[in-house]
């Protein structure tokens, strides 16, 4: 790779990582020689970007859109401009779609050329005063660039603009900035640039304050009812997600209809493409139930008059409600919604907010090159009937707890691993998350013998994701012993973990969903136990664990009699021995360990012996495995006629009469 590549990777990523310069994975950066233009590819993160998302032009072919003549119907026009932009790739098998702006990065003769939307910046360019103050503070050092539609008329411009800067400075503007869109600077060097938004920012920061990163607010707790019902509201034949945010400066705007007033209208395109148009104020604050009535009126109203469901709720009293089909789309929701107030915020310091105007509004709504980029910012790879689900999975950290979350993770599941162990959970979320994909993964410390514990567990959930589908129940303990081995207190341990934990998990999660069902009736819920072949027979100086496992099938088949009107359906799944996982390889505590010392297996002098032995009692000869249980909860989730059920996943070990 040349090292101006290298160059224009490292700046991209130095300002794609930063919120105040992007967000959501916007911008756009290109670097040039005399005959090749390489720019970011669309719905590409600079933050992320390396060379497989640069898409590289052939100048010569590039320049025909300068010279061509387009029709002036304004969708067949965009569409040969499209056409004639592909053309000019010189690797098309690379199915990258280079940037709209793509044009103008080829016309400005500097090497480097970075677009960016900072807040501080759009707040002066999204103001009405903004061409007055863009003069006061740089003069002739940059160009301003009143609003235009973007996409070819743009170019055609800027074309136009830069020609006649050419003429009277015999050089390219080295500073662009679009009216309600953005900053272009150039330079010849990475360093120069970086030396240009400084010194913009520099002078910005002269009649405007910088925002301070703004404090996290507390979460409304009345949100813990009104998250899911609302969920499934929006929901269509897929569940939405969504994200929530509360902070100082959310705060400022949600007091009043007449505060959200002046953020109820889009200021810039990317604001279109990730929000839409229009958003939603809820001035109910002081109950789930006043909520929940005002978004019961408010919703088909909105849908009547603009044609779609909010993307953004703002309540009074309790913060931003972000809502798209999964979750990266719906933190792009926030923090391009955030910005939105941010950039209102400057505005209003710079002699008032300029929104854009309806016409141009509808523009960039049905401008086919924004709704690609919509498309792109909400892709969710290869959807499937689980796909933006949500799971809690207790002692999900390890075995095969982390076996079932890593397989529900991999089929778009945001899953919420929930175990005492937090240094091995966080390093497993950190593991899963390596994968870029569009559900989230978090840990959240619980102690599933503890009811308090769990009902956090439950609500942290509805907070990070809206609701609650899947409540997998697999935390437990075994404590191998006879009756003149086991204390009390151990045996109330193994009960309160394996048993009292599932009616806890059961308690809890059921709630949501009864939430949720009252909402979208037809919606099917699940809680599911991770049982034992030890809960369909008994075994042998191993009462405490099979006791407790016994137990959770007959709450099992309680459970789905008292859920099955609210179309929770609750199953027990009944692996056989899981000799990988830590439950018995563990050098120290694991089975094989105390079945060894105990004398469980007569005869038996070491740990492969004790193996040897449970193995020979499987008729298929080997332990369980993760993908066995994996098919199995698949099984569970995805049929609608089967509850109450304890199924063996046993080999053959265990065989129901």
């Amino acid at each position: 790779m040349r090292p101006e590549l290298n160059d224009l990777i490292n700046v991209s990523r130095f300002y794609g990582s930063n919120r105040d310069y992007v967000i959501a994975g916007g911008g756009n950066t290109s670097f040039k020689d005399e005959h090749t233009l390489w720019i970011k590819a669309s719905g590409t993160s600079l933050a992320e970007l390396d060379e497989k998302g640069l898409v590289a032009l052939n100048r010569d072919r590039l320049r025909i859109i300068s010279r061509k003549v387009y029709p002036d119907d304004t969708v067949l026009r965009e569409e040969q401009v499209k056409n004639d932009l592909y053309s000019a790739i010189i690797d098309p098998g690379q199915n990258l779609r280079p940037s709209v702006e793509t044009s103008l990065h080829d016309l400005i003769r500097y090497r480097f050329v970075v677009h960016l939307h900072p807040s501080i910046i759009n707040g002066v360019l999204c103001s009405r005063n903004a061409r007055n103050t863009v003069t006061r503070l740089f003069g002739e050092k940059a160009m301003f660039v009143p609003y235009t539609d973007p996409g070819y008329i743009l170019f055609k411009s800027l074309e136009s603009q830069i020609l006649s800067w050419r003429e009277k400075y015999s050089s390219d503007p080295q500073i662009i900035l679009l009216e309600n869109h953005g900053s272009f600077v150039s330079a010849d060097s990475v360093d120069e640039i970086r030396e240009k938004y400084d010194e913009i920012i520099s002078a910005i920061g002269t009649i405007v304050k910088p925002l301070s990163d703004p404090l996290q607010l507390p979460f409304n707790p009345v949100l813990n009812s009104v998250l899911p019902a609302l969920r499934m509201m929006l929901s269509d034949e897929r569940p939405k997600v969504i994200r929530y945010r509360h902070d100082s400066l959310i705060a400022e705007y949600y007091r009043s209809e007449q505060e959200f007033h002046k953020i109820s209208l889009p200021l810039t395109p990317d604001i279109i493409v990730y929000c839409k148009t229009r958003y939603m104020y809820i001035a109910q604050s002081g109950s789930a139930e006043k909520i929940l009535d005002s978004l019961r009126m408010q919703l088909p109203r909105f849908r009547n008059e603009y044609g779609y469901l909010p993307k953004v709720i703002v309540i009074k009293d309790a913060g931003i409600l972000a809502v798209d089909n999964s979750a990266a789309a719906a933190d792009s929701v926030l923090e391009v919604f955030e910005d939105l107030i941010k950039v209102s915020h400057y505005s209003s310091l710079c002699g008032g907010t300029k929104a854009l105007t309806p016409d141009q509004t509808m523009f960039i709504d049905k401008w086919e090159v924004e709704n690609y980029r919509r498309k792109v910012a909400q892709k969710s790879g290869q959807e499937n009937r689980l796909s933006n689900k949500t799971a809690i999975i207790t002692g999900g950290a390890q075995g095969f707890g982390a076996g079932i979350a890593e397989a529900l993770y991999r089929q778009q599941v945001n899953v919420v691993i929930a175990d005492l162990n937090e240094e091995t959970g966080d390093r497993f979320v950190s593991e899963l998350l390596k994968t870029r994909q569009p559900n989230k993964a978090i840990f959240i410390k619980t102690d599933v013998s503890d009811p308090a514990s769990v009902k956090s567990l439950v609500e942290s959930t509805v907070k990070e994701f809206g609701g609650l589908d899947i409540m997998i129940s697999n935390a437990g303990i075994l404590k191998a012993g006879g009756l003149d081995e086991i204390e009390p207190d151990q045996f109330s341990r193994t009960t309160n973990i394996n048993y009292n934990g599932y009616f806890y998990c059961a308690k809890y999660a059921s709630e949501v969903m009864k939430i949720q069902n009252s909402e979208k009736p037809e919606c099917f819920t699940d809680i599911i136990q991770i049982n034992s072949k030890s809960g369909l027979r008994g075994s042998n100086r191993n009462f405490a664990y099979a006791g407790s496992k016994f137990g959770g099938i007959g709450l099992t088949q309680s459970f789905a009699l008292e859920l099955a009107p609210y179309r929770i359906k609750v199953n027990s799944i009944c692996p056989g021995n899981f000799y990988e996982g830590p439950l018995w390889s563990d050098p120290k505590n694991g089975l094989f360990v105390q079945y060894l010392k105990t004398g469980k297996v007569p005869g038996a002098r070491t740990i492969e012996d004790v193996r040897k032995h449970y193995e020979d009692q499987v008729p298929l000869k080997r332990g369980c495995r993760l993908e066995d249980v994996a098919k199995a909860l698949f099984y569970i989730i995805d049929q609608e006629y089967e509850t109450g059920q304890a199924i063996p996943v046993t080999g053959g070990q265990v065989m129901l009469g």
